[in-house]
């Protein structure tokens, strides 16, 4: 790729160089995004979990407030990223006892000229570790 050739690559500018993408251009409209991850731990630890008795207290209560506020500061945390306006970000959690798992998923919404994937992929990764 020459200097003159755009970047295939929207946060590349054709000289290679980063920059963050300039949307001021796109209209705004609703945007949804939605992410999920599991984290795997003993069925002991499970067991804690499920019976709020850990000495953290409610643990997914405490996990989906760090979900949330991880989807608040992605822009903060991720290069490039611009901070979006949410409407709203949902948080479930599922146990799968058998597998001795959780799983988290994540909806976040906005009304703006960008999405909100990293966003939703954040508060997972946020989320998770708390649990």
């Amino acid at each position: 790729m020459s200097a003159a050739d755009p970047s295939p690559l929207s946060h590349f500018d054709a000289g290679g160089q980063a920059h963050m993408v300039d949307v001021a251009a796109k209209a705004e409209t609703h945007r949804v995004a939605r992410a999920s991850g599991v984290i795997r731990m003993l069925p002991a630890t499970l067991a804690l979990i499920e019976s709020a008795s850990a000495a953290k207290g409610d643990v997914l209560g405490v996990a989906r407030i760090a979900a949330i506020q991880g989807a608040k500061r992605t822009a903060e945390l991720v290069p490039l990223c611009h901070p979006v306006p949410i409407t709203r970000v949902g948080v479930e959690f599922e146990v799968a006892r058998a597998a001795g798992e959780v799983r988290c998923t994540v909806q976040v919404e906005s009304v703006g000229r960008t999405g909100v994937e990293m966003e939703a992929l954040t508060a997972v990764q946020v989320g998770l570790p708390a649990c």
